[in-house]
């Protein structure tokens, strides 16, 4: 599957939409990880979620979804920013068994919330928390927006295997003024008769002509949707130069080296002593690259 978002709005309403569909991209982050089914389609779902929600947003940066609790599924975290570039993790807790997959949506993290995050490349941050009290992602996510944006949202997620899809409708300022006074909840309805197969495997024209026919949809450009880490050796040392000299210097003489590696990507960054002190002299990027 080609990854892809596809944007498309009806003619002479204030409604708009996106449809993402996801194959290679979910594979890259699954890959990377050994994680029950459940979780590993949850995450599937998530990593499409992300895109949607941040494909709503003007800006240069990242959006950041992350769901975090006490109950066996501790977090879901994904990450996608303005280029379309998508990462994430999940990770489990000690109390996950193999009837955790059994349990419903709402009792999988315990007691816990959901964290929109938008941290652009300029500017402040902004989050956005929900509990995650609904009966499916989805729920949550519309929940955070009736909160948040108040602007009336609907999702539809599905996930199987590697591969993940998501469809979008949102209301744009001006829905009090719209000559169709009732579209948002005929759209709703026929968005509610979508299948998850339907999602996961119709083409995007098709799928939007079977669900919207008989109204005028117009389509937007299609955009591709990568798996990308934003780890980088200049980050990572960003984080060592903030533990400050004397407890560097410290693990530097117990351990010999530093061995720091990405959760996301499974990336590995090894920093010797000559390493340490390069940055210590110069600031971060001033490291050896290769080793």
């Amino acid at each position: 599957m080609s990854d892809f978002v596809q944007r498309f709005h009806f003619s002479e309403s204030p409604v708009r939409g996106e449809l993402v569909q996801l194959g290679d991209s979910v594979e890259a982050v699954l890959e990377r990880h050994q994680y029950p089914e459940r979780v590993a389609s949850l995450l599937a779902e998530a990593l499409a979620a992300s895109v949607l929600l941040a494909s709503t947003l003007k800006f240069e940066g990242s959006l950041i979804l992350q769901a975090r609790g006490n109950g066996p599924l501790a977090t879901l975290m994904v990450e996608c920013n303005h280029r379309r570039e998508l990462r994430g993790i999940a990770q489990v807790s000690e109390s996950w068994t193999e009837a955790s997959a059994e349990l419903p949506f709402s009792e999988l993290f315990g007691e816990g919330q959901l964290a929109i995050t938008i941290d652009p490349d300029h500017g402040e941050r902004y989050q956005g928390i929900v509990p995650l009290d609904g009966a499916t992602l989805a729920a949550c996510l519309e929940h955070y927006f009736a909160q948040s944006e108040q602007l009336p949202t609907r999702l539809w997620l599905a996930a199987e295997g590697g591969n993940a899809a998501g469809l979008l409708l949102q209301v744009m300022p001006g829905y009090d003024t719209a000559e169709d006074a009732d579209i948002w909840p005929r759209l709703c309805q026929l968005s509610d008769t979508v299948k998850p197969e339907e999602l996961l495997d119709l083409p995007a024209t098709e799928l939007l002509y079977r669900l919207y026919h008989e109204e005028l949809v117009a389509l937007h450009e299609t955009n591709a949707v990568v798996f990308r880490c934003s780890c980088s050796r200049e980050r990572t040392e960003q984080v060592l130069l903030s533990l400050g000299e004397a407890e560097l210097r410290d693990i530097i003489e117990e351990q010999g080296a530093i061995d720091i590696s990405c959760q996301f990507c499974n990336q590995e960054y090894r920093f010797d002593p000559i390493d340490v002190e390069q940055m210590l002299r110069g600031g971060t990027g001033a490291s050896r690259q290769l080793h």
